[in-house]
């Protein structure tokens, strides 16, 4: 007799039940999905990191929920699904949806992961958008609605944790402050908290960040791009001609703009001071840094398109900044401030309204419970970062700041002890 075979076929057996069970619950979840009044479409997806199923659902929302008669969009959702018993970490899109697999946090704790696409991104957008209802206020409704929904349906019992990184961590502080007991906590990445369209506290940053020594090495290669401008220029509109690239005010004022993005984007990004070419360094050398660190898209205009949303919550309510010329007045024949008006939708132009990032500002040092910002020291958004003020730990509001970190700054960055501390405040809100 062979003893081994009773193992072997309980063995099998024990297999194919958690094969079963998984299927039986992976079934049961698309159907409590299906019944949300409010979800249109759901599909189940295939697996991505620790997830046990995927799901996509399309949520109907309303355009404006102050005014019903102007209609739905439908806004993408991603379900990560984990277990019933693990907090559901919410990712709140500040733009569209890039990944299904897991976050920092979700990772972290092998939880749940319910991922929102902010209205208007990608195809979360009705055919035709009235850009006067992309608001932080209709956007907090849309993700509450969603969030309620989804632990109605399948997480009764779970910590709900919303989190974000830069304008996503900007879309986090929004909905916290219109609800703020929608969820248990949140953690936030890196995000500004702007008080004017061109933020002033942007130009003393880049005027104090790092040592004199950085800056000055910095201005100097802004100055030698000015000084080639003329071969930089033929070599701009080599890449547009090949690559179908076109500027609303000219490829001229593209280049310009530029290379004065050229500070901001190097310490928002962390970039290596030793790649800065100097005095001797061919035109080839130049252009290919310059484009490197700034990029083509962020001014040209199917890259504009793409982030409108972005530009017009930007310049109507959540600030965005502008760029100094006087250093460069040599070359630019102007000290005015260059800005991002342009980026309004054709045919528009308001003014910004202070009023919601002042009353966020007000929320998060008055009222705001268990909330922790994560910020990276020479980032230049961290120009504008959230400050806490009137006892915060009373109310469970952290904040950490990575020495040296850029824009990629995460709980990982820190070292062992401080990443620790942080998970040790984040564990409390999860159990």
């Amino acid at each position: 007799m062979n003893i081994k075979t009773p193992k072997l076929l309980l063995l099998a057996f024990l297999l194919c039940s958690i094969v079963g069970i998984s299927q039986e619950t992976s079934k049961s979840i698309l159907e409590k999905l299906q019944k949300i009044p409010q979800v249109t479409d759901v599909s189940e997806n295939s697996k991505t990191s620790h997830f046990e199923a995927n799901f996509e659902l399309w949520f109907t929302q309303p355009i404006d929920y102050n005014d019903l008669d102007k209609g739905t969009f439908k806004q993408r959702v991603l379900i990560g699904y984990s277990s019933p018993e693990k907090p559901v970490i919410v990712e709140l899109q500040g733009y569209g949806i890039y990944t299904n697999k897991a976050g920092e946090l979700a990772n972290h704790y092998q939880a749940n992961q319910l991922t929102i696409e902010h209205r208007y991104f990608n195809d979360s957008r009705p055919k035709k958008i009235n850009w006067e209802t992309l608001t932080i206020e209709n956007a907090a409704k849309d993700q509450k609605r969603i969030i309620s929904a989804v632990r109605k349906a399948i997480y009764p019992n779970a910590k709900f944790v919303t989190t974000g990184i830069s304008k996503g961590c900007q879309t986090t502080m929004a909905h916290r402050r219109f609800f703020p007991n929608n969820v248990d906590a949140s953690v936030c990445y890196v995000g500004p908290l702007n008080f004017k369209r061109e933020d002033p506290r942007v130009f003393r940053f880049l005027k104090t960040v790092g040592n004199e020594t950085e800056r000055e090495q910095l201005e100097a290669f802004q100055k030698l791009c000015f000084e080639n401008r003329s071969v930089l220029l033929k070599k701009l509109k080599k890449a547009a001609k090949s690559n179908s690239y076109t500027w609303e005010f000219g490829i001229e004022k593209a280049l310009d703009y530029s290379i004065l993005e050229y500070a901001f984007a190097f310490w928002q990004w962390g970039s290596p001071f030793d790649n800065i070419p100097t005095t001797g360094a061919t035109t080839d050398e130049i252009y290919t840094h310059l484009i490197g660190i700034t990029g083509y898209t962020f001014f040209e205009e199917k890259g504009v398109e793409g982030l409108q949303p972005y530009f017009w919550a930007a310049l109507t309510q959540q600030g965005i900044y502008g760029y100094e010329t006087k250093p460069f007045k040599k070359y630019l024949n102007t000290e005015e401030l260059y800005t991002f008006e342009w980026a309004f939708p054709e045919g528009i132009n308001i003014e910004f309204d202070e009023k919601p990032m002042q009353e966020i500002d007000y929320f998060l040092n008055n009222f705001a419970h268990k909330m922790l910002f994560i910020y990276g020291e020479k980032d230049a958004w961290s120009s504008t970062a959230v400050q806490l003020k009137n006892e915060p730990k009373k109310r469970e509001m952290y904040k950490f700041v990575h020495k040296n970190g850029s824009h990629k700054t995460r709980i990982n960055s820190f070292n062992q002890a401080e990443q620790e501390n942080i998970y040790s405040i984040i564990d409390a809100w999860v159990k």
